[in-house]
Parts: C-alpha cells; structure tokens; sequence
C-alpha cells in the first residue's frame, strides 16, 4: 500500500475520541509510510487527519471540487491540493490515486463515499480494500444492518469480509497488507431476464 485514501466528516462529532482517532490514523499511515488521499478540506475529522499527516511530515494528497473550496474550507496548507470541477470528477480521482480505503466516522457524504467504493470492489471493478475505523463502536449499527441485508439474501454472506474492521489505525493496516481480494459472483440467485 502506497496511499490509502481516507473518507472522512466535515464535523469533529461529539466525543473527543473522534477527532484522537482521525489525528492516530494520520500518525499510523506515516509510520507505516503510507501517503494519505483524502478530499482536501482543512475542517472536522478530515482536516485533522491531513494535518496529523503533515506534522509527522507525510505525503497528502487533497481532491476537492471547486464549488466546495470556499464552503468546505479547502485546506491551503496541502503540497498536493487538487481542485475538480465537480463530486463525480473528486470521487474517480481519489480512487485513481489510492490503493485501497478506509471510513472514519461521519456523516452522509462519508457513508455515500465508502459504499461507492465498496459496491466497485464488490462488482470487481477494483482490489482495493475497503475498510472501517470503527471509533467508539460508531458503525456498529452500520455493521448490524449490513449483516441484516445478507439475512434478508440482498448481498453475499462471502461479501461481509471486504468490510474489513478495526477499533485500531495501526491493526487496519496491518489488515489492509494482509488484505486478498474476494472472487465471488455479485448475484445470489442467477438474475431475471
């Protein structure tokens, strides 16, 4: 792993955990000389984590739509602050860059981001492991309704292993070099035609 792209909030959240854990993923991905992809603000969890980086002197990369540049507060201090023309162009972008993917809490634009990624891994459009820094238990109800979807037969029991879990930054990645990509057919049943 080369760069590991970071989706990440906007906001800080309410527990002090949050932001210590974006600031222990920055400092885990320079110990493990690993360069950070992440969209390019300077606010919430995603700033810190960038800053984190920068301050244990890592490589960031920020991917950041111009029409967010003022709104999300573009992070000005990034040697590699790319702006795009639109989400679609930063999203393509930050997977292009990245070798694989980790969530940190947060809000919509997270969740829509590590799903994104996870259904190309789960169609076989990418390899690239997919992961959840699970802080303070905050997607163990994420966990719960994806275990309630295999139940419900909506996605392969096989396929809850490309969610790779970790409380811990450093055991992630250790995760992430061990990660071997899932060969399995999507569909559980053969599709209507």
């Amino acid at each position: 792993m080369k760069r590991i792209c970071v989706f990440a909030g906007s906001n800080v959240g309410s527990h002090i955990e949050y932001l210590a854990a974006a600031r222990e993923l920055g400092h885990a991905l320079v110990r493990h000389d690993v360069s950070l992809v992440y969209g390019g603000a300077r606010v919430g969890l995603a700033g810190a984590l960038a800053d984190a980086v920068l301050a244990a002197r890592g490589h960031v990369s920020g991917v950041i739509p111009a029409a967010l540049v003022a709104k999300e507060a573009a992070h000005e201090g990034l040697p590699d602050l790319r702006v795009v023309s639109s989400m679609h162009d930063r999203k393509a972008m930050m997977a292009d860059l990245a070798d694989g993917f980790i969530a940190l809490p947060g809000g919509w634009g997270t969740l829509e981001e590590f799903f994104e990624v996870l259904t190309w891994a789960q169609l076989g459009l990418h390899r690239k492991p997919c992961g959840l820094l699970n802080v303070r238990g905050f997607f163990d109800g994420l966990l719960s309704f994806i275990d309630h979807s295999i139940d419900e037969r909506f996605v392969r029991r096989e396929h809850r292993s490309m969610v790779i879990v970790s409380r811990s930054p450093d055991s992630l990645l250790e995760r992430f070099d061990q990660y071997v990509p899932l060969v399995v057919p999507k569909w559980i049943d053969a599709p209507a035609t």
